[in-house]
Formats: structure tokens, sequence, C-alpha cells
């Protein structure tokens, strides 16, 4: 196989458009289009399924992938591509993780490295999908609350996620708190609440923590993304329960109030996940140290 139709083919793996792909690789798009060919038909196999906005890999794309992401990038970082301050611009890190942190907290801790010439794809989504497109090498950098097996990826603890039952004051203000003291669970029954998921995944885990028990009712308000949930909690909708990262300024400025403190709060590890060994590849090693840098003060 002809090595440059390799790298075009992971370029657009990754960027998930011919389109996109062009200008990261230095070509054009019928360049790139026709290199995709001229794999596909060496291949004998159909490597992506041309949609209305951008290709959607086949499987025969995903195993390819997965067999030479890791040499590829090896291989640009070998001939200086990467590098700190180098002429040649570095490929670009393939960034994922909880939309909530990605985008409140790590993004700003790297945006001086992207003034410093790193070039980034940032995904959010969530932990199973994003871990398997890590796997796949179509990314870089995973951040994630789970671990994962194997020896294939590498998990490096980024920082303990805490976990805050919160809500605005005129809630707060209403809620029984010596009966918050000695029944929990019946000092909030009845008090709407606010979740980013039907089935209540983060409350449900602070109930079940600090209290031994379950929510007794559903939720008043479900929006899939907790920056939704901590704006319907402040303007009055009822109690939640937030990692302390995405609240933090709000409770400082008296905006949300937090219902209890207990000795020891609810957490949650997240993890900085790579593929085997990428970690050392300057790109993505400046990546990768700069928000291990910056978590503590998350």
């Amino acid at each position: 196989m002809d090595l440059s139709h390799i790298r075009t083919f992971l370029a657009v793996y990754r960027a998930g458009s011919l389109t996109a792909a062009a200008p990261l690789l230095g070509l054009s798009q019928p360049t790139v289009t026709a290199q995709i060919q001229a794999l596909e038909g060496e291949m004998g196999q159909r490597l992506f399924q041309r949609l209305a906005r951008g290709v959607a890999p086949t499987p025969v794309a995903d195993e390819l992938a997965r067999q030479v992401a890791a040499p590829i990038d090896a291989l640009a970082a070998v001939t200086g591509r990467g590098l700190p301050g180098h002429r040649t611009p570095a490929p670009p890190v393939h960034l994922a993780g909880p939309p909530e942190l990605t985008t409140m907290r790590a993004l700003p801790a790297l945006a001086g490295l992207v003034d410093q010439g790193l070039r980034l794809r940032v995904t959010t989504g969530q932990d199973a999908v994003l871990l398997a497109g890590l796997g796949t090498g179509r990314f870089d950098i995973v951040i994630s609350a789970v671990r994962p097996r194997g020896k294939a990826l590498t998990a490096t603890p980024l920082m303990d996620e805490e976990f805050v039952l919160v809500a605005a004051p005129a809630w707060a203000d209403r809620v029984d708190r010596a009966r918050l003291g000695a029944d929990p669970v019946a000092a909030l029954r009845g008090v709407p609440l606010v979740a980013c998921a039907e089935d209540l995944p983060v409350i449900r885990g602070y109930w079940r923590t600090v209290f031994g028990a379950r929510p007794a009712g559903g939720a008043a308000v479900v929006v899939p993304d907790l920056r939704a949930v901590l704006s319907a909690t402040l303007a009055g909708a009822g109690v939640t329960v937030l990692p302390h990262h995405v609240c933090a300024a709000e409770l400082a400025a008296g905006d949300l109030v937090a219902l209890l403190r207990p000795e020891v709060p609810p957490a949650a590890t997240l993890f900085l996940v790579t593929r085997a060994g990428a970690a050392a590849l300057p790109h993505l090693a400046a990546v990768h140290e700069t928000l291990l840098a910056a978590a503590p003060s998350w």
C-alpha cells in the first residue's frame, strides 16, 4: 500500500469528511478523493459510505484505522511533525470527552498550546462510544469516567469529580434543613428534581452513596446536558446533583446553595485515556501534560 494513501485515509477517518481532511493534509479535495478511491481499489473493499455531509467509516475502515493509527502517528513524530514551535504544522490532536468538562475546563486549559501552534479537533459524547473511537484511532485522547481494561489503552488518573446536591436559594429555603439532616429522603420527597436523563444517573448515584436509598420519584425536568441542568436549577426548577466543577462559580456567588455537605462527598475518578505508547508522541504529550497540570485547579 502507498504510505501517503494510508496517511490520507487516517486523516479522512478522523475528520469524518474528505473536504475537512484536505487542508489538514495540504492537498486538494479531488486529490484526497482520488487517493481514497485508489486505496479502496487496492484493498477491493469500500472504506467509507458517502453521506450528504461527510463520510461514515465502514467496519473495514474501523479495522484498518485500528492497525495503522499508532505507526502513522509515530512516523509523524519521528519526522519532526508535532514538535512545539516546529515550522511544519503538527497533526491535529483529536480530543474527546464529556461535554461539560471538555468545554468548560479542558478547552480553556489548552488555549495556550493553540497559541503555540497546536491544532485541536474536539468531540463530546458518552464514555463507551468515545473509548471505542479511541481504540479504532478516531481519537487520540479521551477524558473518561470509565477506566478501560486490557493493554491496548492506557489510563492516567486526571481528577476526582465531586458531586454536590444543590438548589437555587428560593428552593433551598423551602427545604426543612433539620429534617434534611435527620431524614434526607423524606425531606426531599416531593421536591422536583432536575436531571440529565430519565433514569437519574447522577442523582441516583448521590442518593445511593449518601442516603443509602433510591430517589422516591422521577424527574420534573430532564435535559441531556449538565450545563442545561445547571441553568434550569438556577432558574428555580428544582433540586439537582452536579459535579462541583460545573457549578463552582454559582456556589461561590451564592446563586446556588449546597443543601448538604457530607464529610466524604461522592466522587468519581476521571481518566485521560490514550492508546498504549501514544502519550509519548510530542504533540499528544503536550496536551496530556497540560491537562494533568491544569486538573488540580478544576
